[in-house]
């Protein structure tokens, strides 16, 4: 990844992202009691029993790779979702290779969404065994693991039809083979921002499909201990606002372990963060963006010291409340909790 950071305390004016569909993110504030009733239903020893089929090497093209798509699409497929494949050609240094993007809908009759992403592939190095345990089979196992655990909620509110869907999105080839260029990274969500910004919308002809996201929100390198994360966006600040709240508030209730202060991981500070990521194709197009990526990086990017071993589980179960906590606020579940 090319990254430059700057740390801003107030915020500069940039440029505004216009959404024609935008909900204007009308979150439900969780009390106390509607916070412990979400942290009820979740199942945290269930979370290694769905990160362990992951978290195998899984390069573009090997069979590792082509267990973890089938994983992740039947994991989905049994709880109900709509999966589709978003598979294409593309060249490489190392010459043309097909990619599979993941894309499963909660309910594929509702144009508006709001996106949760990740990438399932991992990168090629022919010295060692990459098991990218941060990058990103965590995030994987933790979008998985968010629709098993909200399952009940999940499916009232598609009984209910409302105006806006979930739609949990998996990338192909973010690695770059190689060196990280312009062409040699970002397969998958290059070609899915291309595919939808030429869609036209069902309900408008006007608009593409781009225009219907509420929000795309992407998680990346997550599960190092002392993780931090910034707001780079000023379009979803409301969002990332949130998520600083809602983990003041589960440490004020003693829900969250060896947290010591009640802003350790989200940081109220806006910085302006060059990271190419899965998020900057659809960006670029006008997607608001909500980048949920660790600064620093941890320091087993990369490396072969990317594995479970390394993980900070307690890290990795706290980020679950306070992200399954914006996601039941963004989505009204709370009414469908009960």
């Amino acid at each position: 990844m090319i990254v430059f950071f700057q740390l801003i305390l107030v915020l500069n004016c940039l440029p505004t992202v216009l959404n024609q569909l935008s909900r204007n993110y009308d979150l439900h504030h969780l009390s106390n009691q509607e916070i412990r009733n979400v942290l009820k239903i979740m199942k945290p020893d269930r979370f290694e029993q769905i990160l362990d089929p992951i978290l195998v090497p899984r390069v573009p093209g090997t069979k590792g790779h082509a267990e973890v798509r089938k994983f992740i699409s039947d994991f989905l497929r049994n709880l109900s979702w709509t999966v589709e494949y978003d598979s294409f050609t593309s060249n490489t240094p190392f010459g043309k290779k097909n990619f599979t993007n993941i894309i499963a809908t909660l309910d594929p009759t509702i144009e508006r969404r709001v996106i949760v992403a990740c990438h399932y592939d991992s990168k090629l190095n022919r010295e060692m065994t990459f098991l990218m345990a941060t990058d990103s089979a965590v995030p994987c196992a933790m979008i998985l693991s968010l629709a098993e655990d909200l399952a009940k909620p999940l499916k009232n509110l598609k009984k209910r039809s409302d105006d806006l869907t979930l739609q949990l999105v998996f990338f192909d080839g973010e690695e770059a083979f190689k060196h990280w260029t312009q062409q040699d990274s970002l397969y998958g969500s290059r070609h899915l921002a291309a595919l939808w910004g030429k869609k036209k919308s069902v309900k408008d002809n006007k608009i593409n499909q781009l225009k219907t996201i509420d929000a795309f929100i992407l998680l990346d390198l997550i599960g190092a201990p002392n993780p931090n994360f910034y707001n780079y966006f000023e379009e979803t600040a409301v969002l990332f606002n949130r998520l600083v709240t809602i983990e003041k508030k589960l440490h004020g209730m003693n829900q969250l372990v060896n947290h010591r202060v009640p802003n350790q991981y989200f940081k109220p500070h806006f910085m302006r963060a060059g990271i190419e990521d899965d998020h900057t194709p659809f960006y670029k197009k006008g997607v608001p963006v909500l980048h949920l990526i660790t600064v620093p990086f941890p320091d087993v990017w990369h490396k072969e010291s990317d594995t479970k071993e390394n993980l900070d589980f307690d890290v990795i179960r706290n980020l679950n409340k306070i992200f399954w906590s914006l996601m039941v606020e963004y989505l009204h579940l709370a009414q469908d909790n009960e």
